[in-house]
């Protein structure tokens, strides 16, 4: 039988529009926002149209809106970062992918986040931590401590940017998209020379099966054809399986089978343990560490400036905040009780 020829005027022949999630999908990737923002603002903008009752969000305005953040806060108790977050993703749908004009957003209440203090180990505490924290997860705790590094800057470091001889690491792409140089401790030297030898195997394994793409940032895979095979550009931290890449590839556009870095849960967990088996009464966090890196130094008497670049802070007042540990007892002072 024939084929039935179609008629490429029929509307009904046209291909389909992408609905909206997967355009905000695509707008945020044109704009090189990392894979995580990503996945957090679809899944806001999932959340926000099913708790409308998957009503389309050019259907709805400020009132909605409001009423989201209100159920977030008040249903759902979460943290003024939390309802942050969601604000500045339903902000970016409707203005950025929607075009809507938005003189309603400023009506919209921003939840004020609260100072905390950051929580800090004691060099006893750490080393306990230490001692509990083993393989992977635990050469990725010593290098947060040892360097202020934030986790994900830890799991995202590559080969190239471990500078053995100048005994320093530097951090691509950090918070705010910025470059830094930090120390990369002595007693680190060894622990990392033999992870690279682990992952070096990993990475020719891979190159003998016809894979060990790794993916690069802002398409240098199409500037430079063969860097994404390059031991240089491999993850330090490899994950111990591969996984089909959720980005496309920007060559191609295929989905490509990649080994992607260890994921961040894992040494989250890990850490949580260690700190429950060492019987340390704080909630520890990988976080924690680069708290307890910053507070350290201080203490050890080096320059809060010399803090703030090692940490990446843009302002001096965020360095600030590790100040309140310095002091003996509360701000130095007496109590009165102790004069008794």
């Amino acid at each position: 039988m024939d084929p039935v020829d179609t008629d490429p005027l029929d509307p009904a022949a046209a291909p389909r529009p992408p609905k909206l999630l997967e355009q905000l999908r695509t707008h945020l990737r044109t704009r090189h926002y990392s894979i995580r923002t990503e996945q957090a603002y679809i899944d806001w903008a999932r959340r926000f149209i099913l708790y409308h009752n998957k009503r389309h969000p050019s259907e709805m305005g400020g009132d909605e809106v409001g009423a989201f953040l209100s159920h977030l806060a008040v249903d759902r108790q979460v943290s003024a970062s939390t309802q942050n977050q969601a604000k500045a993703a339903l902000l970016y749908l409707y203005k950025q992918v929607l075009g809507v004009d938005l003189p309603w957003l400023d009506e919209v209440v921003q939840a004020k986040r609260p100072r905390r203090l950051p929580v800090v180990l004691t060099p006893g505490e750490v080393r306990e931590l230490m001692l509990h924290v083993e393989g992977v997860a635990g050469l990725i705790a010593q290098l947060l401590y040892g360097t202020g590094m934030r986790l994900m800057e830890g799991v995202r470091l590559r080969v190239k940017d471990v500078e053995f001889s100048r005994r320093e690491i530097v951090v691509r792409e950090g918070k705010g998209n910025k470059d830094r140089v930090t120390v990369l401790p002595e007693n680190l030297i060894a622990p990392l020379q033999a992870q690279l030898n682990r992952a070096r195997a990993l990475h020719e394994k891979d190159l003998a099966a016809g894979l060990g793409r790794v993916h690069l940032p802002h398409a240098l895979a199409v500037k430079y054809p063969d860097a994404d095979r390059s031991w240089a550009w491999q993850w330090v931290f490899p994950s111990p399986v591969r996984s089909v890449d959720p980005r496309p590839d920007a060559r191609t556009g295929q989905a490509l089978e990649r080994r992607h870095h260890v994921f961040p849960e894992s040494v989250q967990r890990a850490v949580r343990e260690a700190a429950r088996v060492a019987g340390i009464d704080k909630p520890v966090t990988p976080h924690v560490l680069r708290h307890s890196f910053a507070t350290h130094l201080l203490q050890a008497g080096y320059d809060i400036r010399t803090v703030q670049e090692l940490l990446g802070h843009a302002d001096v007042s965020t360095t600030m905040i590790y100040t309140h540990v310095l002091n003996k007892g509360g701000r130095g002072i007496l109590s009165p009780l102790d004069a008794l």
